[in-house]
């Protein structure tokens, strides 16, 4: 494509003619390659501005920059080397050179946006599971997997949305495979960074509001405003001949905050008189939970494969959303029951040992506190707890998820998750000065092993009949990152390997 057809969809300023063949869009200089446009964008550890000489030396055809940066950009503009595109935000414009150079994919494919601070992806996953089960083909972006139908992508195993580049490549890929449908977790940074823009949203969920990443955010308002964006973003989509849709929570304190956000038609779930899908008569069944849907269009009785209120909770949303998307209540019920879950969110690992392993992605004190309190009402034996706290972040979170524990675990495990540049051991101090102050003791109660893949297999040998160790924190995640270092650790490989050096196999 030519840049000058990319960038007639900006509002910047071209300097040069554009007649300029572009091959693909790059926001790192070390993937940039002969015939790329390379787009700079201001980080919060780097600025790609600093690395333009860099990307034309390694072949950029012309390069996006933002004016407020001329200093710069000025003397590749003044020496003529390349082709300069002027942009107020070049994160924003990131986003829309991508979507035109894959074809304004979205625009072909109804796409449905979900977001919150809890069960997102796992809520992905299942409305996909639901679409794809009644024969509605559909892709799905989320911070676990991307996927087409039963296709894994390769851009999977990321800790957040991936950037638009990938975003759009990925949607432009399902139009290519035949999808009706995309399903994409939106991630509060990627709404904040632009990452998820241009995707012609037409249903946009929303799980619940918490506090979370406020370290990046500034404040809960702005936290708020980020995941907003979405709902924002469906008054402006292109009419696929889908109604613009908003389904939320009832139950959440945030209802009338998005429900003020969109013009959009708004589909309430919940326990509330206010919701137009509702669950009766709920109750536990081991691993699973029953309960009577009741929704527009009628009520049947549906036995979820997870269990807890939660999951309740997102059987109902994965209901308003398919619901919307012109899923008959009848072929929805089946697609819940046979949904096999999200990977690494309440994944029971069973290898025939005689105590239950759950790995689950819950890294703040409330899903940690909803995971143990739901494993304490069902496990008879000691519940042993292994998690850490990431580095650089949020560190509020350490004494609230020790306490956590505290309360409900009868032995925890501190260890890494991601410590990054901050020192590990400061970390995992902090995290047992949370669990002294709650009157626990270090060796009777507790124990700090900095290496995950040793406090996983100290945790489950510690394990007996009916006893139940619960991984927290990493969920799909495969590395643990330390400073410029990493190692691999997928809790759920690691535990799987524990258990069958302990001598347990599902053959017996």
């Amino acid at each position: 494509m030519l840049l000058r057809d990319l960038t007639v969809h900006t509002d910047g300023r071209l300097i040069g003619d554009g007649d300029i063949e572009i091959t693909s869009i790059e926001y790192d200089s070390r993937t940039v390659r002969p015939g790329a446009l390379f787009v700079a964008v201001p980080g919060y550890k780097t600025d790609g501005h600093t690395y333009l000489g860099r990307a034309l030396e390694q072949g950029a055809q012309a390069v996006v920059v933002q004016k407020d940066h001329e200093a710069h950009w000025r003397a590749i503009v003044e020496e003529g080397g390349a082709d300069v595109l002027l942009l107020d935000d070049s994160r924003a414009g990131l986003a829309r050179l991508s979507a035109a150079f894959y074809g304004f994919p979205a625009r072909k494919l109804g796409v449905i946006g979900i977001t919150g601070t809890d069960g997102k992806t796992s809520l992905a996953h299942l409305v996909a599971h639901v679409l794809n089960s009644s024969g509605r083909k559909a892709g799905l972006i989320s911070t676990a997997e991307c996927r087409i139908g039963d296709e894994l992508l390769p851009d999977t195993g990321r800790f957040t949305t991936p950037e638009a580049p990938q975003v759009q490549g990925m949607l432009a890929q399902m139009v290519e495979a035949g999808c009706k449908w995309a399903v994409i977790e939106a991630t509060s940074h990627g709404l904040a960074l632009h990452r998820v823009d241009e995707c012609e949203y037409d249903i946009a969920c929303l799980t619940n509001i918490g506090a979370d990443h406020l370290d990046f955010h500034g404040s809960r308002e702005e936290y708020i405003a980020a995941k907003a964006r979405l709902f924002e973003m469906l008054d402006r989509s292109a009419d696929k001949g889908i109604t613009k849709t908003a389904v939320l929570n009832s139950d959440d304190p945030s209802l009338e905050r998005f429900e003020n956000t969109t013009s959009a038609v708004v589909v309430k779930y919940g326990n509330s008189g206010l919701a137009d899908v509702r669950a009766s008569d709920v109750a536990a069944g081991g691993w699973s939970v029953r309960f009577r849907m009741h929704a527009p269009g009628g009520e049947r009785d549906v036995r979820f494969p997870k269990p807890g209120a939660f999951n309740v909770s997102n059987a109902l949303a994965a209901t308003g959303v398919a619901l919307s998307a012109g899923v008959l209540l009848d072929e929805i019920g089946p697609a819940l029951e046979s949904w096999p879950g999200a990977p690494g969110r309440m994944e029971f690992i069973e290898e025939g040992q005689p105590f239950t392993v759950l790995v689950d992605f819950a890294h703040a004190p409330e899903s940690l506190e909803r995971v143990l309190a739901l494993l304490r009402e069902t496990v008879r034996g000691r519940l042993i707890a292994v998690f850490g706290c990431i580095g650089e972040h949020d560190r509020e979170r350490r004494p609230g998820m020790a306490k956590v524990t505290a309360k409900l675990a009868d032995y925890t495990f501190i260890t890494d998750d991601n410590p990054y540049s901050e020192d590990r051991d400061a970390i995992l101090q902090d995290i047992a000065e949370g669990l002294r102050a709650a009157g626990k003791r270090e060796g009777h109660d507790f124990s700090v092993v900095p290496d995950r893949r040793e406090a996983i297999s100290q945790a489950i040998s510690m394990a007996v009949d009916e006893d139940a160790v619960l991984l927290a924190g990493k969920g799909h995640e495969r590395e643990v990152h330390l400073g410029d270092t990493s190692y691999p650790c997928d809790d759920r490989e690691v535990s799987r390997q524990v258990l069958r050096g302990l001598g347990y196999s599902k053959r017996r």
